[in-house]
């Protein structure tokens, strides 16, 4: 079993004995995406490497990210309020983000390595970005200053 599985198995433990429906729903609905990933590799016992996890930790995040936009739309604050409270315990399985100073040191090592010098040369270096960073800098600000960079 993984790091996360077991974090998560923990964390349904200590929420179901605090009554945190909140929290519990988060981690429920976490660990079936974790296991839906695995029955798509072959079986409930495919082991899923970190940065899978973590994809699938931060497209939970995102869900909840939609949700909360949408809900907010219709007025249903409460509702709102939920989601938020659900991307706080998910936000705390994943790995703390890079400074943006982290990723500028790193960004100009991947562009020389890979002589990149125009906008063109942004996929290759977003890839190594990704590869390198192992899903601690956010996709946005990854994009953000390779185009800057690149441009």
């Amino acid at each position: 079993m993984s790091e996360l599985n077991t974090q998560i198995t923990e964390g349904m433990k200590t929420a179901m004995r605090a009554k945190d429906r909140i929290a519990l729903a988060a981690l429920r609905a976490l660990k079936t995406a974790i296991q839906t990933a695995q029955i798509a590799k072959g079986s409930t016992t495919t082991v899923l490497d970190a940065s899978e996890e973590q994809s699938l930790v931060r497209k939970q995040i995102k869900q909840r990210e939609d949700a909360i936009a949408m809900y907010e739309t219709a007025g249903r604050t409460e509702l709102a309020e939920k989601e938020k409270a659900e991307i706080q315990v998910l936000a705390a399985l994943l790995p703390s983000e890079m400074k943006e100073e982290e990723i500028k040191t790193m960004l100009e090592a991947v562009i020389i390595d890979l002589g990149a010098s125009c906008k063109k040369d942004m996929g290759r270096v977003m890839k190594e970005m990704q590869a390198r960073s192992e899903g601690r800098a956010p996709g946005k600000t990854l994009s953000k200053l390779v185009g800057a960079r690149l441009s």
